[in-house]
């Protein structure tokens, strides 16, 4: 089936279902959040079978801080987990990871972690992996204004010469390509402060699968889907 694809060089997806999951499974949330992760393992796999390049995943919102004090906890102390325990798989792979997010309210132990995975596979070139993490896309859009700001005050930016080409080069990972693709897991029909500039002209699927029962054959029938669809980006067919 994948050789019939119209495979995306990027794709993004919004992991929505853990909980409910867990609900449904008569289980404690956590178990929902741990199954989470072993189908993000999988659907990494998946997609450098598929040829994929560059893989977004939103792991955890800036407004989830808002949740349940254990809960919050444990999601901190899961994400140490991941990278402790998946860091060497992922560096065999040949997967690149990057984290867009903000850092300031992360615990110093996993900021290190995050740097340390970062610059262990910054040579990588197999798979980019791009967790977003206590990141809100509008969140992104007032540190990258900010940025900006401050090379302006030191003289380094004309105010005058801003342009797209300016924002992207200080958003909170440069170089990395828009998603051509965005995929929601959980039924939900939203963007939840998701990639607010880079998803300007990306396709949208949405599924009715929870996050931990989605596999390669649900992300298959996501590109499926975007192998229908027609890309104008505003022009008309030629």
């Amino acid at each position: 089936m994948a050789n019939e694809l119209v495979v995306p060089k990027s794709i993004a997806i919004i992991m929505d279902g853990n909980g409910r999951w867990a609900t449904a499974q008569n289980l404690p949330r956590y178990k929902g959040h741990e199954r989470g992760v072993e189908t993000l393992r999988l659907t990494i796999r998946a997609a450098i079978e598929l040829g994929i390049e560059t893989l977004y995943v939103y792991a955890f919102s800036s407004e989830n801080w808002g949740r349940p004090g254990r809960e919050v906890s444990f999601l901190m102390n899961l994400a140490k987990k991941f990278f402790a325990d998946d860091l060497r798989q992922l560096q065999e792979g040949g997967v690149r990871v990057c984290i867009i997010g903000g850092r300031d309210d992360l615990e110093p132990d996993l900021v290190r972690m995050i740097e340390g995975a970062e610059d262990q596979t910054r040579n990588n070139d197999k798979l980019t992996l791009v967790i977003a993490f206590n990141y809100g896309g509008r969140q992104e859009l007032v540190r990258t204004m900010r940025r900006i700001r401050l090379r302006v005050d030191l003289c380094e930016i004309n105010p005058d010469k801003i342009d797209e080409e300016v924002i992207e080069a200080h958003l909170d990972k440069a170089g990395l390509p828009p998603p051509d693709l965005v995929i929601r897991t959980g039924g939900e029909q939203r963007i939840s402060n998701f990639l607010l500039w880079q998803i300007a002209y990306s396709e949208f699927v949405f599924l009715d699968v929870l996050w931990p029962d989605f596999n390669k054959k649900w992300l298959e029938e996501a590109i499926m889907t975007y192998g229908e669809r027609n890309r104008r980006f505003g022009c008309l067919n030629s």
